[in-house]
This record gives structure tokens, C-alpha cells and sequence, in this order.
């Protein structure tokens, strides 16, 4: 940026935006979800329910209604909050995100902390001396665990380290039957330290490891391979080449010259895979019995519970469209370069 009235200009111009790209993509769910197959009524009562209890419950649910009263109604709500009421549960969709959001957050969290330790340090490692051993062996690790498919991967870490060995359980948050300490932040870990419960501590951590380790892992390669690629273009460049010119010591040239020019790409990357994480561990939730919003979604995706549906789509996307507005305008105030 120029100026900081540029930059100023530029933050308003995606704020502004913020809000009309929330809409775009709320009204593409509720088209979405109003053409896809299934009827909710059928859903809820079955094919076998008298005319009479099928029309009272469309009419309940407002499903009588013309399109263009629906579509007002549901903007409506989403203006005011309400996401819904669940059609196989009857509790509000928001409660049912909120009750699964913060363990999506936490094991997308401790996943983008283990990939970015792994793969940072192997590109790293790689790029110290380019083409040697380090370097091979990086980029036939970031190739494998891109190209492996998190269920198998998910499945052979638990054979190996919950069945086999024994070492960690095999899924879920918490052993069946244990109480989890009352909730004040959603994140388990978070709240039983703030109950001082030291035992449902230790047993969440045994929980979290595998999932947040195997999917970290996954992630990893990309995060090796991104930051190997981008040392590699940054090493082209002409303030390189004259570096090297100088006789500067080649570590030294990778450490303070190209390093710090690969921490923006890499930081749109990091922050992008983060909120992508939210709501696409899906088969990692799945085979770990994770209770995240990503194993919600796939339950009310099976019970066509389409307000649960279209809350947790609408939810994923708008933190997804945030996180990218935060990471355009922090890109564009860390780095003077950036023009727009």
C-alpha cells in the first residue's frame, strides 16, 4: 500500500463486501437445499404418515408457503440469528453448532499447530541444502501424505496405536460414561482447566492426540511443499542473485533474505486451511467419532434435517469468507508491496 489512506480504502472496500458475499451464499444454500431430493415432511414423519399430519407439518415448518415467502422469511431469521429449529430434534440449530463447533475448532487448531511445526521444518530442512537427501526424502513425504486418503490413514493409526498397542484411545473426546466438566468456553481442554480437573484434563489430551496428530500430519505435506516451492521462486530473484554476488553465506542468505519473503504466502495458506478445516475434517470426524460440526453435518445430511444442514453450511461458509477478509487486510498491512 502506498499510503495509509489506500490501506484505509481498501479495508472499507472488503468490509463492504463482507456482508454482500455472506448473502450470496446464504441464498445459494437455501436454493440448494429447496431443489436437492428429499422431502423434510418425509424425513420427519416418514412415507407412511396419514395426508393430514403431512400437511399440518408442512405447514408448521412454513413449507407451504410460496418460494419467494420462504426465501424472505429464512433472510429474516438469519438477520435476526435464528438458524432454525432442528426437524428430528427440535432444539435450535444454534445450540446444535455450538455445542459441536468449539471441538471442530480445537482439533483444527492443534492439527494446523502439529502440520505447520512438521512441514515448516521439513521444507526448511529441505532448502538448507537443496537436492541433497533432506530435500528428496521432503518432497517424497509432502507427495505421499497429500495423496493418502485420511480414512485409511485415520484407520491404520488406530489399528497400530488403539488396538495393537494400546497406547492412546481409539475415539471420541472423552471415555464413555465420564461427566465433562461444566461448560463455560465449549473447548474441552480449556474448560477443565478452568474446573481445576486435572483427570478429564489428561484424558482429553490422550483423546485429541491421534485425530489432531494424523490430520496434522496429512496437512503437513502441503505446508512443506508450499514453503519449498516459494523458497524456490524467492531464490530467483534479482536481490538474491545479488546476495550471493557479495559472498554472503548461503545459510545466512535463506535465513535473513529469502525466509521472511515466503511468510505472506505461507500465512494465507496457514489461515485458509485453518478455517477450511472447520467443516472439512469430515472423514477424520467420522472414523474418531469426533462430536465436531463436520460428524453433525454428515448425521443431518442421513436424516435429511435440512435446518441443521443449512445452519452448519451457512456457519462453516461465513467463518471461511472471514478468515479470508482477515488475511486479505493483514497481507495488505504487513507488506507495503502489496497493491490493489
Amino acid at each position: 500500500m502506498s499510503s495509509k489512506k489506500e490501506l484505509f480504502k481498501y479495508i472499507l472496500w472488503r468490509l463492504t463486501l463482507l456482508p454482500i458475499m455472506l448473502w450470496i451464499i446464504s441464498s445459494l444454500v437455501f436454493i440448494l437445499l429447496r431443489i436437492a431430493p428429499g422431502d423434510p415432511v418425509d424425513a420427519i414423519l416418514g412415507t407412511r404418515a396419514n395426508e393430514f399430519a403431512r400437511e399440518s407439518l408442512r405447514i408448521k415448518l412454513g413449507l407451504d408457503q410460496p418460494l419467494s415467502n420462504q426465501y424472505i422469511e429464512y433472510l429474516n431469521q438469519l438477520i435476526h440469528g435464528n438458524l432454525g429449529i432442528s426437524l428430528n430434534t427440535q432444539e435450535p440449530v444454534k445450540v446444535i453448532i455450538s455445542k459441536a463447533l468449539p471441538a471442530s475448532l480445537e482439533l483444527a487448531l492443534f492439527s494446523i499447530l502439529i502440520a505447520s511445526l512438521v512441514g515448516y521444518l521439513i521444507g526448511f530442512s529441505g532448502a538448507l541444502k537443496p537436492e541433497g537427501k533432506i530435500d528428496f526424502l521432503g518432497r517424497i513425504f509432502g507427495i505421499g501424505t497429500y495423496a493418502l486418503p485420511p480414512f485409511w490413514a485415520a484407520m491404520l493409526v488406530q489399528i497400530i496405536f488403539a488396538v495393537l498397542l494400546g497406547w492412546l484411545p481409539i475415539g471420541g473426546r472423552l471415555p464413555p460414561g465420564v461427566i465433562p466438566p461444566p461448560t463455560v468456553t465449549g473447548f474441552l481442554l480449556l474448560d477443565s482447566v478452568l474446573d481445576k480437573n486435572i483427570e478429564i484434563l489428561f484424558s482429553s489430551i490422550k483423546h485429541l492426540i491421534l485425530p489432531s496428530v494424523t490430520l496434522g500430519i496429512l496437512l503437513s505435506g502441503i505446508f512443506s511443499r508450499s514453503l519449498r516451492l516459494n523458497l524456490e521462486e524467492v531464490f530467483k530473484k534479482d536481490y538474491i542473485e545479488a546476495a550471493k554476488s557479495r559472498g554472503i553465506n548461503y545459510k545466512k542468505i535463506l535465513i535473513k533474505h529469502a525466509l521472511p519473503n515466503t511468510l505472506l504466502p505461507m500465512l494465507t495458506i496457514t489461515g485458509l486451511t485453518v478455517s477450511s478445516l472447520i467443516g472439512g475434517a469430515l472423514l477424520i470426524e467420522i472414523t474418531f467419532s469426533w462430536p465436531g460440526i463436520a460428524l453433525g453435518l454428515q448425521e443431518a445430511i442421513n436424516q435429511r434435517d435440512y435446518s441443521v444442514v443449512q445452519g452448519i453450511v451457512i456457519i462453516i461458509s461465513s467463518l471461511v469468507v472471514m478468515i479470508s477478509v482477515v488475511i486479505d487486510i493483514a497481507i495488505a498491512y504487513i507488506d507495503p508491496r502489496v497493491s490493489y
